[in-house]
């Protein structure tokens, strides 16, 4: 049996549109029987990493309650991905980069030694074999622009872990309109539609 993990990350609850865009993966995914985890980052947010939770991460002799509750949280979020075939990811545009929310789970679960390491001919990922579908909606157009930072960005730092197979479903121009925001929603959902005929054959 396939493990999706959906993971989302806005902050704008029942009025988020990424949020409706990824429950279209987590209905259909349903109806393969597919294991699904769901993590709501808003909901139940990580926390911001700093000096302490990165010394925890590296091992320390006598560690605090802070560090080991860091760090039995960063294992749980890395065997959630390492259990799962196919990612899910919410990663909407707020001031041109993720959120907050998404970039302390991508902290957490990047570590040296666990989820890569490097070595002589450069770093290798451990986050292999995975099939990762970012779903980024944005205010305004941005996608092929210098002002889309969380292509590249998400591209790299997911590539870095292992998780090469990245695919992204764009839905811009959300408040410029309702013509437009109609328009770019409909594309986005014909997109996902595609990619979950893709997914029955896996």
């Amino acid at each position: 049996m396939s493990s999706v993990l959906l993971l989302k990350s806005s902050i704008l609850g029942e009025y988020s549109q990424s949020n409706k865009l990824v429950d279209l993966f987590k209905h259909a995914f349903s109806e393969l029987n597919a294991e699904l985890i769901e993590r709501d980052l808003a909901v139940s947010p990580i926390p911001m990493l700093d000096g302490e939770l990165v010394q925890g991460f590296g091992g320390v002799d006598a560690p605090t309650q802070r560090q080991q509750q860091a760090l039995a949280l960063s294992d749980e979020l890395i065997a959630e991905i390492q259990q799962s075939d196919t990612l899910v990811m919410a990663a909407p545009m707020y001031n041109f980069m993720i959120p907050a929310q998404l970039k302390s789970w991508i902290d957490f679960i990047s570590r040296a030694g666990v989820t890569f390491r490097y070595t002589e001919q450069g770093p290798v990922g451990a986050l292999t074999g995975k099939r990762v579908i970012v779903v980024t909606t944005r205010g305004g157009k941005h996608q092929g622009t210098a002002t889309d930072q969380i292509t590249p960005y998400l591209q790299t730092v997911l590539g870095f872990l292992g998780m090469t197979e990245v695919e992204f479903v764009y839905a811009e121009a959300l408040n410029m309109g309702s013509e437009a925001a109609n328009e770019n929603l409909d594309s986005a959902q014909q997109q996902i539609q595609r990619l979950l005929a893709s997914a029955t054959v896996r």
